[in-house]
């Protein structure tokens, strides 16, 4: 067994553990099977959620055996924010993101296991111990193990006690119902370590707490970092939102572009998380980023290596050549019309409906121009491009043979401004 623990203290994945020493030990007396939870909050994933199958894998890499808990139940409750009640989501919903998220989840884990003979993931649904219990069995059987003094302790209850809000019983009592889960799996798989985000460490600790009580059984928990920008927005938001690992919410362009688009100091910070590249590649990376920025050799890496392990090599090539593509430095034609329309629609894109514009007037249109005289201008001095031919003639209207594959045209000014035009039908 390697020391993982080294391993994710140097990627900077630790935030806090029980007892650092014993987990160690722990994890070098055998194989552990460990676990971390997801609740079912929305159709999928997004890239907040990486950080913790970073942790899952390193701990599978070093030869033991991880657990994925996506929560039907506790997706039913919704662990408490500091501000508002969660909107609850009917039956029907919650279980259709169960399953979306448990095959959304299964190539982090599956592939390495079959491609290196490492322990094979379980994946479990905490519905399937929490639907059958009564009330007086909750009450009975859990609730007298909890002391409403330490429940009252956590952080995002105190804050919403403190709130005009309020908080229902309902989400009071989701730190129980975690609890539980480290129970059954601990009674179950012989589970004894849970990972999870240093927002969670309430609920981690107070199911230490209860299969100690239960079981007379000593487990352990780590906790992750919270991931941050450095200007202080939230992690995993762009300009359209979330950024989602389903390619039907998040493009694999706009996934790839995400990374690439990084701010030089946060790139620095998240490829020693999410990189599971050897020390001293990393190292390299990010002494040449700080040492040429312009290379964007950071931003790349992290592009590159998560766009492969979330979509595929297939979906990388497509995403790495659309931005060739966009920028003149490759083949339009060689993209698929579902790349290039996502690529487009990141960029920024314009629907017609009619007769086609001139160039001139779809510059302006895109907002690649300001007005008409601008357009004109950008094309006289040579900056206008449709699908990377330069335009000579403003008035020119694009023709039949000049749209791409899916109804498309690329217009672009200059370097770097790129927009789309689609027909519409």
């Amino acid at each position: 067994m390697t020391d993982v623990i080294d391993e994710l203290h140097r990627r900077g994945l630790i935030a806090q553990t029980t007892d650092e020493e014993a987990l160690r030990a722990h994890l070098a007396a055998g194989p552990v099977t460990y676990y971390c939870g997801f609740d079912p909050t929305a159709p999928s994933l997004h890239v907040g959620h990486l950080v913790q199958f970073m942790v899952l894998r390193a701990l599978q890499r070093a030869g033991h055996r991880p657990i994925v808990l996506v929560g039907g139940a506790t997706g039913l409750i919704g662990d408490p924010r500091p501000s508002a009640e969660r909107q609850l989501n009917d039956r029907a919903t919650v279980a259709g993101w169960v399953d979306s998220i448990r095959r959304q989840v299964a190539p982090f884990l599956d592939l390495p296991a079959e491609r290196e003979g490492l322990a094979a993931p379980v994946y479990v649904d905490n519905l399937t111990w929490t639907e059958p219990l009564s009330a007086i069995d909750f009450l009975r059987d859990l609730g007298k193990h909890f002391r409403v003094g330490r429940m009252l302790a956590k952080e995002a209850v105190s804050a919403r006690l403190n709130s005009e809000a309020g908080i229902s019983y309902t989400e009071f009592s989701y730190q129980i119902l975690q609890a539980n889960d480290f129970h059954e799996l601990h009674r179950r798989h012989g589970c004894t370590l849970q990972s999870g985000g240093s927002d969670q460490w309430g609920n981690l600790t107070a199911g230490i707490d209860l299969v100690r009580r239960t079981e007379g059984a000593t487990v352990h928990a780590l906790s992750t970092q919270l991931v941050t920008k450095s200007d202080g927005t939230k992690f995993g938001k762009s300009e359209g939102g979330s950024v989602w690992l389903d390619p039907a919410l998040t493009s694999p362009y706009a996934f790839f572009q995400f990374w690439l688009n990084a701010d030089d100091a946060d790139a620095r910070t998240w490829l020693p998380l999410f990189s599971e590249r050897p020390a001293e590649e990393v190292s390299a990376v990010l002494a040449e980023s700080a040492e040429r920025p312009a290379s964007r050799a950071a931003q790349r890496a992290l592009a590159e290596e998560l766009t492969l392990l979330v979509h595929g090599p297939e979906e990388l090539r497509q995403a790495e050549a659309a931005g060739r593509a966009l920028f003149g430095r490759d083949d339009l034609t060689s993209l698929g019309p579902e790349t290039l329309g996502a690529a487009l629609r990141e960029a920024g894109s314009v629907t017609l409906d009619g007769e086609t514009p001139s160039v001139a007037q779809l510059l302006q249109r895109t907002g690649l121009a300001s007005s008409l005289s601008d357009a004109r201008r950008t094309v006289k001095e040579g900056g206008a491009y449709l699908n990377n031919e330069r335009v000579t003639d403003a008035d020119a209207v694009p023709q039949e043979a000049e749209w791409l594959p899916g109804g498309w045209l690329v217009l672009r000014r200059g370097k770097r401004a790129v927009a789309g035009v689609q027909r519409a039908g």
